[in-house]
């Protein structure tokens, strides 16, 4: 998955959740700034970000690594 991909997953989570960026997140932890980055597709957000993000809008990362 893209990160514009993942970005647009977030936002539209986050926005059916009628929660604001900054609610986001002050309850995940994570910068405002790197929240707008992801929504953006702009951020390289790390695991431990995803995993606070997807852990408040109730989403599940899981991630599948596959042998070439």
């Amino acid at each position: 998955m893209k990160i514009t991909e993942l970005g647009q997953l977030v936002k539209q989570r986050r926005v059916n959740l009628r929660i604001q960026q900054k609610d986001l997140a002050e309850l995940s932890g994570v910068a405002l700034r790197t929240i707008i980055q992801i929504e953006n597709g702009s951020g390289n957000p790390s695991l431990e970000t995803l995993n606070k993000l997807t852990r408040v809008l109730g989403m599940q990362l899981v991630i599948t690594i596959h042998d070439k």
